[in-house]
């Protein structure tokens, strides 16, 4: 038993943080992020919406979600990651309880959007960044990328027992789970959280004997010459940049389309709905260990172009998918999940091309943009079904959408300083 202790006193605290984190973000990727895709046919019969209507909430939620980060990031900066994440949980939690209420389009819609998806934001997604960060000056990278891989995680394990609960006892019952495991299971868990280190008498892990106080110093500590960095205003003045925009936005228009639509999509393929609600964790499985096998990549070769050989995939996928038969189809399922791992290589780019200081601006600016892929694509999708009963067009425009995003990927070039 004492030796037990020991241990567990050994443990840098750090990496209880980080498990606390990521058990949150599998919540999320399992009961949130997911949980929207076996839904949306059940609360589209339900609430007699069309395919047009019922992508416009996803939508809109895109839309609020890069909207708050900048506000998201205020307030955590301020009030510190535990406090805003353990609200953000509550927020999510209540929020889908009222959401087994809802009973009509607006009524969902709000509550989806300015209840459910605020308190996600700030808690799934903007604290566990955060909280790495600060807490992780060495294996910095592994921290992120751990907590990136749980929300696909999360999806892998939690998705099948969802997609159960909604094909059995329909998506009502659903949420009114979503919103418990978020409250029980989730909500206790942020009293391990605590927002930096320092809060706990402790340095990050790995941190130089003199932490960095001023930006002036961080250069020698880290060997980085701060000279290097661009300026979000340096940035946009550069070709490289408004590529990584026109890259990101291609990809985001047809990847949450197909992740919008991916039931839909198999339903209209022949795949029985329930069948096709537990591909959603096939798929979220393929995603862990691509995450993993991307981030090995793009640590050996050029990152660019490894994110457009994914793209080329993501493209192929499509045509699988398209006009594959009952087994080649499911090929396009593997080479999407390579689309949604790129996060990390594409994030990586930025860090590469405009270095750290500004890191952050610019990566909201590229998101911004992104984001608007995300919104349109979805919508573009349902419109095109709700006007041909079939999903053809759209996935040959999204087919071409990846294919001339992995051409920008591939025409990247790391800028230089004459800007």
């Amino acid at each position: 038993m004492n030796r037990l202790l020991r241990m567990q006193r050994g443990i840098f605290y750090g990496w209880k943080v980080l498990a606390a984190a990521s058990w949150l973000r599998a919540l999320g990727g399992g009961f949130h992020s997911i949980a929207f895709a076996i839904m949306f046919l059940p609360v589209s019969r339900d609430l007699n919406l069309s395919r047009t209507a019922a992508s416009l909430i996803f939508s809109l939620s895109r839309a609020e979600g890069a909207m708050e980060g900048p506000f998201a990031g205020h307030f955590i900066d301020r009030y510190g990651a535990r406090i805003i994440t353990a609200i953000g949980c509550a927020i999510v939690g209540a929020g889908y309880l009222l959401l087994s209420r809802a009973y009509d389009f607006a009524s969902f819609t709000l509550i989806y959007i300015l209840v459910i998806s605020v308190g996600f934001g700030t808690a799934f997604m903007h604290s566990a960044g955060a909280l790495a960060n600060h807490w992780f000056f060495r294996r910095r990278a592994l921290s992120l990328a751990i907590v990136s891989a749980s929300m696909s995680l999360g999806g892998a394990i939690f998705a099948p027992l969802f997609a159960y609960v909604v094909t059995q006892y329909g998506w009502r019952a659903g949420a009114v789970m979503s919103g418990a495991v978020f409250l029980v299971a989730g909500l206790p868990v942020t009293r391990v959280i605590y927002s930096t280190p320092e809060d706990k008498g402790l340095t990050p892990l790995g941190a130089p004997e003199a932490p960095e106080k001023t930006l002036s110093a961080a250069p020698n500590v880290a060997g980085h010459d701060i000279r290097a960095d661009f300026t979000v205003r340096q940035a946009m003045r550069t070709g490289g940049f408004w590529l990584l925009v026109a890259g990101s936005f291609l990809r985001m228009v047809g990847y949450s389309s197909v992740h919008v639509h991916f039931i839909p999509i198999l339903v209209w393929k022949g795949v029985a709905e329930q069948s096709a609600a537990y591909y959603v964790g096939v798929m979220a499985a393929f995603s862990i260990p691509t995450h993993i096998v991307l981030g090995v990549a793009g640590d050996r070769w050029n990152r660019p172009r490894v994110a457009s050989l994914c793209m080329a995939l993501g493209a192929a996928g499509l045509v699988f998918l398209l006009l594959g038969d009952d087994l080649t189809k499911f090929l396009f399922i593997p080479m999407i999940a390579a689309v949604e791992a790129l996060f990390s290589v594409i994030w990586a780019t930025v860090g590469d091309f405009y270095g750290r200081w500004h890191f952050a601006s610019i990566r909201g600016y590229v998101t911004l943009f992104a984001t608007t892929g995300s919104m349109l694509g979805p919508i573009f999708a349902g419109m095109v079904y709700d006007r041909t009963g079939g999903y053809s067009l759209a996935i040959q425009v999204f087919a071409v959408s990846f294919a001339l995003s992995a051409l920008c990927f591939w025409l990247l070039r790391r800028p230089g300083r004459g800007v």
